[in-house]
């Protein structure tokens, strides 16, 4: 906008202004006014695109949330077919279900998905996917249990299901940084900081026995 007062001004109206000088004054009180405009909308168009962006975060977190949630759904069907096999090892059950026991209950405010929570919400996700890392390498020794039709299918979903933690994922960080990105603009982090608009968190890169099972064979 005030881009587009100035070439006006410098194709157009200066030699318009120095010809008449109560034109010139009247410029002067229509640049003012336009300037306070501007200055007035400012704060309402950055609200509201800091709060389109942070809803994008939110949906993201969400989407996030519901493949976590998958995998810990097929969990259980997991465990019974696995157990079905009387000399399983037992230890290696538990500490899958223990896992999953602790990844339920970890649960974070939409709202709130500052570095703290987010770091407790992926510890908690990293246990249970190392707890299936070791199952899966477990299971290498039954090779009944492995070319059962049932497990077959349940590590199928699982491998889709870990695809689409690492797509959420990335997606989430990314909005997030956008989000970031913007509210730490000038003049839009005056209004960030007016409005209580805080930088969100990311997932941070998983490494060695954090990543995601492989559930391949």
């Amino acid at each position: 906008m005030l881009f587009i007062i100035y070439e006006f001004f410098r194709n157009f109206g200066w030699k318009l202004i120095l010809k008449n000088r109560k034109m010139r004054k009247k410029t002067v009180w229509i640049i003012v006014i336009v300037l306070i405009a501007l200055i007035a909308i400012s704060p309402v168009i950055s609200y509201n695109a800091m709060t389109k962006k942070e809803e994008a975060v939110t949906t993201q977190w969400s989407n996030v949330k519901n493949v976590y949630q998958r995998r810990l759904d097929l969990i259980p069907n997991l465990v019974n077919t696995v157990k079905g096999y009387a000399d399983f090892e037992k230890e290696t059950l538990t500490g899958v279900v223990e896992a999953r026991s602790k990844a339920t209950q970890t649960t974070i405010d939409p709202t709130n998905l500052s570095e703290r929570n987010i770091e407790q919400f992926q510890s908690v996700q990293n246990e249970l996917s190392g707890a299936l890392s070791r199952l899966m390498i477990t299971v290498e020794r039954y090779p009944e249990l492995k070319a059962s039709q049932n497990f077959l299918e349940l590590q199928a979903q699982l491998e889709g299901t870990e695809n689409r933690i690492a797509v959420e994922r990335r997606k989430f960080n990314e909005a997030a940084q956008d989000f970031n990105s913007y509210i730490r603009r000038f003049p839009k982090n005056i209004w960030a900081n007016l409005f209580g608009f805080e930088r969100k968190a990311y997932f941070e890169a998983d490494t060695g026995a954090e990543k995601a099972p492989t559930v391949e064979f």
